[in-house]
């Protein structure tokens, strides 16, 4: 890909809206959101391949520019420094799961089913973006704190998808009584566990046998009675 100049010639008149909503710690020169978010994601491709092959502080703004085929001055329109791109490539997989899971439970109504479809979805988010998934395990803590707050906090919000399917399936009488956020993370761990051990594991099964076999362990603690016999309805529905 043709390197671009310093000045992004697609770049909009400048009473066009700013992407600020998404991001409001992370500036742009460029106010046009549509084409924020555009370059930003191609920032952040060649950031996150990068960062995981070399790490965050052996990978500089030049080398962005180089894999990503842009100039440094037009990184530059839309990031201040190299600790903006980390922040975006961090909070890029968590937007991932927010709009992919919610995706995954349209048009579902049974809570055992939406449970089992946001894991799922979250399962295979993490699939189609490994590297990135290990990158937030590698590199929040090059992060300034209040930074490192920001991804945690975005954790904590897209954990609540897969809570909210949780408390529903107790209030349903299919899951006995727990503490939701825990066994949230006992979901979100077996996910993560996809990617930070894939070297292993795609040798042992497929993704969908992971998911599978992760789902029933998690099943097997959570379900009351009257859950196993709807699980069951619904297997034989299949």
């Amino acid at each position: 890909m043709p390197k671009t100049d310093g000045i992004d010639r697609e770049a909009p008149p400048a009473d066009a809206v700013r992407d600020e909503s998404r991001n409001p710690t992370i500036k742009s020169q460029v106010s046009d959101a549509v084409l924020v978010q555009k370059r930003r994601a191609q920032i952040v491709a060649a950031a996150v391949k990068l960062f995981s092959v070399h790490g965050y502080y052996r990978t500089t703004i030049q080398d962005i520019a180089r894999e990503a085929g842009v100039s440094i001055g037009l990184i530059y329109q839309y990031v201040k420094d190299k600790d903006d791109v980390l922040l975006l490539s961090l909070l890029d997989v968590l937007e991932t799961y927010k709009r992919e899971i919610p995706r995954a439970l349209e048009g579902l109504t049974d809570p055992l089913v939406r449970f089992k479809a946001a894991v799922d979805a979250y399962c295979r988010v993490v699939d189609s973006r490994r590297e990135a998934g290990v990158l937030n395990y590698r590199s929040t803590k090059s992060l300034p704190r209040e930074r490192r707050e920001i991804v945690k906090q975005a954790e904590i919000e897209t954990n609540q998808l897969i809570a909210a399917c949780i408390q529903a399936c107790i209030e349903a009488g299919l899951f006995r009584a727990c503490n939701v956020e825990l066994v949230t993370y006992h979901c979100v761990m077996l996910a993560h566990s996809w990617a930070l051990k894939y070297w292993r594991l795609k040798e042992l099964c497929t993704l969908d046998g992971y998911i599978e076999e992760g789902l029933e362990f998690i099943l097997a603690s959570l379900l009351t009675p009257t859950g196993r016999q709807h699980a069951e309805t619904l297997a034989g529905s299949r």
